[in-house]
Formats: C-alpha cells, sequence, structure tokens
C-alpha cells in the first residue's frame, strides 16, 4: 500500500507544480496517471520514489516486514533502504548496454548487498538462478548472455521490467514505459506489467489513454498539478478534452505514427 496525503511542490521560479495531490494504491491495483505535459505527473513519480521531496504533505510506504513509514520525514539512510525495494521501469530502459542481459538483471540488487561482497564476491549461484527466474518471466531468458546492445527496443524494456521483478520489489513505478514502443511492443509490455500489481501496487505514468482503458485497473489523471479524475479506467472523449486539451490531437496521432522498433 502507499498512501498519499496533500501533498504539495513549488519550483524556485513560484510556479506550484503540485498541488495538494491525494491518493491510496493497494495491491491488486494498476494505475495509470495521465496528463497532459507539465501536469506534474512525472514529478509526482519522483516523489512517490523519494528522489524528490514535496514541500508538504505526506507519502506513507507499507514494508515487506509489517509498519508504515512516512518516506518524508525518514532519515536518508532509512529512505535509502526504502528505495531498495521500490521497482523502478523506465521510459529509456536505464540498462548498461556493454553487460549482458542477466548481468543487467543483477545490478538490481546491488543496493541490498554489501560493497564489499559486490566487489569481491559478487553474486551467488542462488541470485544469479532468481535472476533468470525474473527472465523467465519476461520471457527474455533465451537473451540471457547476449549484450543489451544487441536487443530491440522491446526486448530491452523486458530487461528492464526482469530488473524491477528482480529486486522483490514492494511497490512498482513506471515512467512511460511504453512511449518509445510500437503498439505491438507496447501491448506486450502492459500484458506483461499488468499481472505484477497482484504482488504490490503499480502505478505508471502513461500518454496512451487507449492502453490504460485496457490494461489499468484505475485511472488517476492529474492538471496543472492537482487530480481532476480518479476512476475506472475508461473515459469518454469529453473526459480525455477535459483533462488533456489541445495536445489529445497530438497524442491521438502520435500513437497511429510511431514507428516499429
Amino acid at each position: 500500500m502507499i498512501e498519499v496525503r496533500h501533498i504539495c511542490k513549488t519550483l524556485p521560479g513560484g510556479r506550484r507544480v503540485l498541488d495538494d495531490l491525494s491518493f491510496t494504491v493497494r495491491k491488486g491495483e494498476f494505475v495509470g496517471v495521465l496528463g497532459a505535459s507539465g501536469a506534474g505527473k512525472t514529478l509526482t513519480l519522483r516523489c512517490l520514489n523519494g528522489l524528490l521531496k514535496p514541500d508538504s504533505g505526506s507519502i506513507l510506504i507499507a514494508l515487506p516486514g509489517g509498519g508504515v513509514e512516512d518516506i518524508c520525514k525518514v532519515p536518508s539512510r532509512k529512505l535509502r533502504q526504502i528505495r531498495q525495494r521500490i521497482g523502478v521501469v523506465f521510459q529509456g530502459y536505464h540498462l548498461v548496454k556493454r553487460l549482458t542481459v542477466l548481468e543487467n538483471v543483477l545490478v538490481g540488487r546491488l543496493g541490498q548487498i554489501s560493497t564489499f561482497r559486490s566487489l569481491i564476491y559478487g553474486f551467488k549461484d542462488k541470485e544469479a538462478e532468481e535472476a533468470v527466474a525474473a527472465l523467465e518471466k519476461v520471457k527474455v531468458a533465451h537473451l540471457a548472455g547476449a549484450r543489451v546492445s544487441s536487443l530491440s527496443g522491446g526486448e530491452m524494456q523486458r530487461v528492464a521490467i526482469a530488473r524491477a521483478i528482480f529486486q522483490n520489489p514492494h511497490l512498482l513505478l513506471a515512467d512511460e514505459p511504453i512511449s518509445n514502443l510500437d503498439p505491438s511492443n507496447a501491448k506486450v509490455i502492459m500484458r506483461l506489467i499488468r499481472p505484477l500489481c497482484e504482488e504490490m501496487p503499480v502505478i505508471g505514468v502513461f500518454h496512451q489513454p487507449e492502453m490504460t482503458a485496457k490494461y489499468c485497473t484505475r485511472i488517476i489523471a492529474i492538471k496543472e498539478g492537482r487530480i481532476v479524475y480518479d476512476g475506472q479506467p475508461v473515459l469518454t472523449q469529453e473526459q480525455l478534452i477535459d483533462i488533456y486539451g489541445e495536445e489529445l490531437r497530438q497524442i491521438e496521432n502520435h500513437n497511429h505514427e510511431r514507428p516499429v522498433l
């Protein structure tokens, strides 16, 4: 469970980018966050991951062993421990292209082992087996020994999801995970992410309302830093116009013109 209570954030120039956001996401939910460019979607995700601290409000995260912590108030060392169990899937994959697929997945757990062990002994056989199991979950275990630089965009995003799974997270965040993919690969990635919500809350930022309508269990729409919709994933054209304004036509055209990767 993650509960956001009245978070606000103002940029140095005085622009309020997050304005009293409140919502709760529980295990079993795959929540898609929609909104026009500059609405505050990615900034919200950065707050949920502890990368950005709100000016006010609280973000409560249920811990795997029990208990709840407000990541806005915990000391930095505790925050680092919490973030080790928050999986993140990025738009740009964030993989090390010179390493193999398996090595990239193993990197996902570096923060959970000591520096001494990572430098001297590396990962144990059991951890390597778990990494392969994560790759099997996203159907790319056959690529374990391949260099990431040789993969397609869809394959790289599958590796990124496997890396997040390998962290054993209690929360999964996805920042525009299908924006760089053609419609076919985008559907594959959404099908892989969707069942993960049965194990943990999943929150993703998207620009594809047709995808969130099909795969998400719930939609939160942000406009000018405020939540303007929180409910069922299927939105009417009137609701989409209200959320996106003039940008809606650009999004619809982009979704039809994306190249195949």
